[in-house]
């Protein structure tokens, strides 16, 4: 690949961008904000939680691009722009600090964690998100409702990459559920090397082959390169970056096995997933406000099935989000 124009060549200005409309959510405490620059096009979008959240971050594949990873953070940034694109995160980073009047003590730091996506395979330059377009994300950020579609992180997103010709857009998804006082939300720039499926099975989008219209499992791409003894020639440079955050009490080992398991449910939209070619990271945070009933006759010290519980919800919201990214 030869020199490709990037921010230096344009005179960028940060866009707030819609596509596939707005998901509405009810969890005060927690805003969402999304920019991009149109030339990439990419973007980078911040859940920004003023007082904070504890955060458990579990991160798959053979290609992680990620920053911070703090066990507490006040701030997410998920952004495209592959390495580069970690410096929206350093921008989001500087935004809080400054609007905490640079107070540094120990206590008050302000904390941001991120990931990014590759998203440079599908488009011809390589703009990427730097600080000013972390800190515009930060500055969009709003309560009870999320742009969706090629947005944000999400601006140049795609999906089922067994070929190149057969790639599909898919972009920024996001979904909320409630159930009683319990709330579960799930911000997703779903960038996957696989598949997705819907709740039915069906292909959705990806590996897309235009001459019969079809959609197919990459499955069945792998078998006749296996049977044949031949490579498949795959892209690299793929992720699928999420942020699921709830209002449930846990404990850290709790909080642990809830981002684990709504993690491992993603699975069954994307297909294959957590490949050597992906790099994918989930945050899990909780905004610790309710408290759900335990068990008095569990044993001192054994995990009750609240984080179960919860991420099972977690989970369904989760397929929710990618189905909405996948447009």
């Amino acid at each position: 690949m030869g020199p490709r124009h990037s921010n230096g060549d344009f005179a960028l200005e940060p866009v707030h961008g819609s596509d596939r409309g707005q998901v509405d959510y009810d969890f005060p405490g927690v805003l969402v904000g999304t920019a991009e620059y149109a030339e990439g096009p990419t973007g980078a979008t911040v859940l920004w939680l003023p007082e904070g959240a504890r955060t458990f971050v579990d991160r798959r594949g053979g290609a992680v691009g990620a920053s911070g990873l703090y066990g507490f953070n006040h701030a997410i940034c998920l952004a495209g722009g592959s390495v580069y694109g970690l410096s929206a995160v350093a921008g989001v980073s500087e935004a809080l600090f400054e609007r905490v009047d640079h107070r540094s003590g120990f206590d008050q730091l302000q904390l941001v964690s991120g990931a990014i996506i590759y998203d440079y395979s599908v488009r011809d330059n390589s703009v990427f998100p730097d600080a000013a377009l972390g800190k515009a994300a930060l500055s969009a950020a709003r309560p009870g409702v999320i742009e969706v579609g090629r947005v944000g992180g999400g601006a140049s997103a795609s999906s089922g990459k067994v070929d190149a010709a057969r790639v599909e857009f898919t972009g920024q998804g996001a979904a909320f559920r409630q159930v009683g006082d319990v709330k579960v939300l799930v911000v997703t720039v779903l960038n996957p090397y696989g598949v997705i499926l819907d709740r039915d099975g069906r292909i959705v989008r990806g590996n897309y082959d235009a001459s019969s219209g079809e959609r197919r499992h990459p499955a069945i791409d792998y078998e006749a390169a296996i049977g044949e003894s031949r490579l498949v020639d795959s892209m690299a440079g793929n992720t699928t970056i999420t942020a699921v955050v709830t209002n449930v009490r846990l404990s850290d080992v709790e909080l642990k096995q809830f981002g684990l398991q709504v993690h491992s449910s993603m699975h069954r939209g994307i297909q294959p997933f957590h490949t050597p070619l992906d790099g994918d990271t989930l945050f899990a945070l909780t905004t610790d406000e309710v408290s759900l009933p335990e068990d008095p006759a569990t044993p001192r010290g054994r995990l009750s099935l609240n984080s179960t519980a919860v991420a099972t919800l977690a989970g369904e919201t989760a397929w929710d989000a990618i189905l909405c990214a996948a447009g």
